[in-house]
């Protein structure tokens, strides 16, 4: 019998330490045991925060202008077209050492008239249309809602809050009952 009253005060006690241990977390941490409700509070004022934004839109404008374009020929190819040519004509004129001379000395100035002609002696200049095209930026100012300052009266009170959107002629609150202490 002894045992089993033991039991009993040791269940007993077991069950009211728990109990007090969750009044005792609220008490001593400094958390107070709240009661929270929801209700619905009169909006009477309801005012758009305005904020001014600026906008930058690129531009493209372009215009088309004449632009003179020299065009020159290939030198290397010239210089040795003519260096051939020359050569050719060269070796038509004289006998023996007198023919390598000429074919020489006609390579050599065909080379150089093939040079000159391709350096700028026989360049053409020729007119292209060039489109220049440059971006600029059209500025703009905006202004946009930013949120909006709502005043509400709930018990007779008046309350301010900033609020993402319009909320109508009742805003939602949260009602929390907490004791005195």
């Amino acid at each position: 019998m002894r045992v089993a009253g033991v039991i009993m005060v040791l269940t007993g006690l077991t069950v009211a330490s728990a109990a007090m241990a969750g009044d005792h977390d609220y008490r001593h941490s400094g958390k107070r045991r709240v009661n929270t409700d929801f209700d619905y509070a009169r909006v009477v004022d309801v005012e758009p925060i305005v904020k001014e934004v600026r906008i930058e839109t690129p531009r493209r404008e372009c215009r088309e202008s004449i632009q003179a374009v020299e065009s020159r020929p290939d030198t290397g190819a010239r210089t040795v077209l003519g260096g051939v040519i020359g050569g050719v004509i060269g070796s038509q004129f004289g006998s023996g050492r007198g023919r390598d001379a000429a074919t020489v000395a006609g390579a050599l100035i065909g080379s150089r008239v093939g040079a000159d002609s391709a350096n700028g002696r026989y360049a053409r200049t020729e007119e292209r249309v060039v489109e220049r095209c440059r971006v600029s930026y059209e500025t703009e100012y905006e202004e946009r809602i930013e949120g909006y300052r709502v005043t509400y009266l709930y018990n007779g009170r008046e309350y301010t809050t900033r609020l993402p959107y319009d909320p109508g002629e009742r805003i939602k609150v949260r009602v929390a009952v907490a004791p005195a202490e």
